[in-house]
């Protein structure tokens, strides 16, 4: 053997080697992993045509191998590591010959590129990336870093280490609204850190906290690594528990685990919540406690506010900020949880429910029974065969039947006796309506409250007429037409609310991205949608945003906007309420006008949006927006293509096995997955997130899923570990783009001391997720 090494282990070797140098060269990464794919399948081909690669693979003829297989050993569980005295004999990497081997890469990767970049189920979900990159790019370019820095700055800076603490939660916020790594650092590096080193602040601490807070975009949502590393984990997930599953003995996955095995990227994107809003409170902690504890190094900073002239004092401020928003939502809550709000639908469905079946499929064999009451536990699978005894002595599982007139008639009737007084849409709109009255009085205490009161008094006309006029079988024309005059009333008072609070600094900055935000957010963890019409809309809705700005910054009227905003919002609200099938042989009148409400505002919506993208395009704003998004896709779904290569050339002399028979061979889960998170650390060093999501996260993730780890927390894992890959010397892209932008007194030292802290931290959350899974898991089971 070459090296004294078996053959696979020396073609691995050259596959990484090859990548590295070809990473190294400074060609562009998405090219030269396809070109490293190349070169390494040619050296590799080479040696092993000379007899130079030889691989010792065990004897499945020998009377040792079969004795193992008479124990009741599984043939895939008998490798070189976990059995490492079998008898082995001598081949070389390619019996067929190397040409038999490309012949296969070829035609592999002609339906890998059809299944997984062209055509594939995952293709709708990786189109989210188009669009969420375009979000990123088009806020990025409507300056709303800008004004987030200055302001929170404005807010913080009076602290002690306020100035580093202000840059965290512009970097969450600009997380949760582009999540574009590059952007956001290059950004903050040009506004915050000179304003930072003016200040007397330390440079390790500036470059580390502006590095590290342009990182909060790989994990916090809508985060383009969750998406491409979720369509990977949900195939990864499904396919290595079907195999789990036929191993234990039972046909299929959904029969072992008693639930299917799917992973979808909007529950991945309800997992990172609580991990992303934990990392930033660790960064902005770390900040504030070196403040303390080196006050020369990061001093509170007084800036001028602009201010409105406004003066509130710390009573007003506790009474319209704090107690009467926390009395207003307590309400709510209170009235829904005494029944007094709730759902007043009465909707009755034409059959009955089918029977419930047992918890556990319990009709299974003898080994997939016993691997079941492994996994399940005693308690749990004597309760399906109670739950299962109780069905066959029934007659079997009740079957759907349709439902008679009378009964749907009583099963309404019912509904309309048990339906709160109070609806939810109604009950949520009149508090929304109530706390922005509230914020807008404590923001502008000295103002004439008389409109914010009228406003009040409408608020409580609209549940006063919910209360006495409508009812679950009111239609929603009716309701319309009655809640009419109380909206009205209300709205008069909103007017002047809204003027109140658009004087405010803060409000005005934060408030137009914090909607897009919480409508792109609030759709996908809601379940309201997926994450590729939430990134559609959440590219509208930067158009929209960077349309209206562009004309501020112009001198003129962004009505148009603010209409085009309202159009859609109607919209949904009408499609909503009304009943939209006008292919029905009864449509009743108030849903012919609700649809052409419905239709016209459709209209309307896409006129201000194609005039908004006019505006962006007249004002040379829109032609580099899709040349950089055109540029980060390509360079995405080109890195996708030359992995696959990558993948093939390793799966094409038994890489891939080889590297998973290793990993198997550990008999402990737990040292399998420490082992993994280490090489990814490492690799991070090295390697950008894109080619370890998909040059090293489809060789191990046959391993890694296929255990009885929860898939959202293993992935979650995973994103956290890659997001140090930014962090991390030399390669760190994050320290790249601060290093371009700080000043020159800044030296590449300096950048990497302020790093090392925040590297920590990262690597002391992962310990922590480790420890308390639920941090990632609790999310997706409150909203499940």
């Amino acid at each position: 053997m070459l090296l004294g090494l078996d053959g696979v282990e020396i073609g691995i070797i050259i596959v990484f080697l090859t990548l590295f140098a070809g990473i190294l060269s400074g060609f562009p990464v998405a090219f030269a992993i396809s070109g490293s794919a190349v070169i390494s399948f040619g050296i590799i081909a080479a040696l092993d045509s000379s007899g130079l690669l030889i691989h010792a693979a065990i004897d499945t003829n020998s009377a040792e191998y079969a004795a193992l297989i008479a124990e009741g050993v599984r043939p895939d569980a008998v490798s070189v590591f976990r059995y490492p005295e079998l008898p082995r004999y001598e081949h070389v990497l390619f019996p067929n010959g190397w040409e038999q081997a490309l012949d296969r890469n070829v035609g592999f990767l002609v339906n890998r590129m059809n299944e997984r970049v062209l055509a594939g189920q995952s293709i709708e979900t990786l189109l989210a990336v188009v669009m969420f990159v375009m979000m990123g790019i088009v806020l990025e370019r409507s300056r709303i870093a800008d004004e987030l820095l200055t302001t929170m700055a404005k807010v913080f800076g009076p602290l002690p280490g306020g100035l580093a603490v202000s840059i965290v939660i512009v970097g969450a916020f600009l997380a949760a609204s582009t999540g574009i790594v590059g952007a956001t650092v290059v950004t903050m590096g040009l506004l915050a850190l000179p304003t930072m080193l003016k200040n007397g602040y330390s440079p390790e601490l500036s470059t580390g906290v502006i590095a590290a807070s342009g990182t909060l975009g790989q994990i916090i949502p809508p985060s383009i690594v969750i998406v491409l590393l979720g369509t990977l984990a949900g195939d990864l997930y499904s396919a290595a528990q079907e195999e789990r599953a036929q191993l234990a003995g039972c046909s299929d996955a959904l029969t072992y685990l008693g639930e299917p095995a799917v992973v979808s990227v909007g529950t991945l994107f309800q997992a990172a919540m609580l991990p992303g809003i934990m990392l930033a409170v660790l960064y902005a902690g770390y900040a504030f406690v070196f403040a303390l504890l080196n006050p020369s190094k990061a001093p509170a900073v007084q800036f001028e506010t602009g201010g409105t002239g406004e003066t509130v004092t710390r009573n007003e401020a506790f009474t319209w900020f704090l107690a009467v928003p926390v009395g207003i939502i307590g309400l709510t809550i209170g009235l829904g949880q005494t029944g007094l709000l709730g759902n007043q639908t009465i909707i009755v469905d034409s059959f009955t429910d089918a029977g419930q079946t047992a918890s556990l499929r319990t009709n299974v064999s003898d080994d997939c029974a016993a691997a079941m009451l492994d996994l399940h536990g005693e308690e749990a699978w004597n309760t399906a065969l109670s739950e299962q005894a109780a069905i066959d002595e029934a007659g079997g599982v009740a079957e759907a039947r349709a439902l008679s007139d009378e009964e749907r008639a009583t099963i309404t009737a019912e509904r309309v006796a048990n339906a709160a007084p109070i609806g939810t849409g109604i009950g949520i709109t009149t508090m929304f309506l109530a706390l922005t009255l509230a914020i807008a009085r404590g923001v502008a205490p000295s103002k004439d409250a008389r409109p914010l009161l009228i406003g009040v008094a409408g608020v409580v006309l609209l549940l006063l007429a919910d209360l006495a006029f409508i009812s679950p079988l009111t239609s929603p024309g009716v309701t319309t037409v009655i809640i009419a005059l109380p909206l009205l009333v209300a709205f008069f008072g909103m007017r002047v609310a809204i003027k109140y609070l658009s004087a405010n600094e803060i409000l005005r900055v934060v408030f137009p991205p914090l909607v897009l935000i919480v409508a792109v957010l609030g759709s996908i963890l809601g379940g309201i949608t997926n994450p590729t019409p939430a990134a559609a809309l959440g590219a509208g809705g930067a158009l929209l945003l960077a349309a209206y700005r562009k004309r501020q910054d112009q001198g003129l009227s962004g009505r148009i906007v603010l209409q085009t905003t309202g159009a859609i919002a109607l919209m949904l609200l009408v499609g909503v309420n009304f009943d939209m099938r006008m292919g029905q042989e009864v449509v009743l009148f108030e849903n012919r006008i609700a649809y052409l409400v419905a239709f016209v505002s459709f209209l309307y919506a896409m006129f201000g949006l194609g005039w908004s993208c006019w505006v962006l395009l007249s004002g040379g704003v829109l032609s580099p927006v899709v040349r950089e998004t055109a540029k980060v896709t390509s360079m995405v779904f080109t890195i996708l293509i030359g992995s696959q290569l990558l993948n093939l050339v390793l799966i094409s002399f038994g890489g891939e096995h080889y590297i998973q028979q290793f990993l198997r061979s550990f008999d402990n889960e737990w040292q399998v997955f420490l082992l993994v998170m280490f090489v990814l650390f490492i690799l991070g060093f090295v390697l950008d997130f894109l080619e370890i999501i998909y040059i090293v996260i489809p060789i191990v993730g046959p391993v890694i899923y296929g255990g009885t780890f929860d898939p959202k927390w293993v992935t979650i894992m995973i994103a956290v570990n890659l997001q140090t890959s930014f962090l991390t010397p030399p390669f760190g892209f994050a320290l790249f783009y601060l290093r371009g932008v700080a000043p020159k007194s800044i030296t590449t030292g300096q950048i990497y001391r302020g790093v090392m802290p925040f590297i920590a931290i990262q690597v002391g959350a992962l310990v922590l997720l480790a420890l308390v899974p639920s941090v990632v898991t609790i999310v997706p089971n409150l909203l499940k």
